[in-house]
């Protein structure tokens, strides 16, 4: 990471990420240097993300990548499901839906609800919201 990145604000660097990798490897590589794992390594793990979960059937990757870097960060043996569960609340609070095609407003009338960029934003400030 550059020194015009070291700079901007973990929320800023996501998006910036975000033009190269998926969202769920956005988030992740935001979060780098507190995670203390391979920039390759964190790729891998996020790399199955893209479009969300299940090919945007299911729940967004910016969410699957702060719910990752949560337990990455903050496991200490217990079961984080309060956790997860309040970061996926704040997150739909945000965006307005946690499934990537409801975000994008894939069949639907209504448009798209958050975009891409500002899903990996807002996955971002709510994980930074709990830590």
């Amino acid at each position: 990471m550059d020194d015009t990145m070291n700079n901007m604000p973990r929320r800023e660097r996501a998006v910036m990420y975000k033009r190269n990798y998926n969202c769920c490897q956005a988030v992740l590589l935001a979060f780098a240097p507190e995670l203390g794992l391979p920039e390759e390594k964190l790729l891998a793990m996020g790399a199955c993300f893209g479009s969300g979960m299940g090919s945007m059937d299911e729940t967004c990757g910016a969410l699957c990548g702060a719910q990752m870097a949560q337990g990455l960060l903050r496991y200490s043996g217990n079961r984080m499901n309060p956790q997860a569960s309040q970061l996926r609340a704040e997150f739909e609070q945000r965006c307005g839906a946690t499934r990537c095609k409801d975000l994008k407003g894939v069949g639907s009338d209504s448009g798209v609800l958050c975009s891409c960029e500002d899903c990996v934003r807002n996955a971002v400030e709510a994980l930074e919201y709990q830590l």
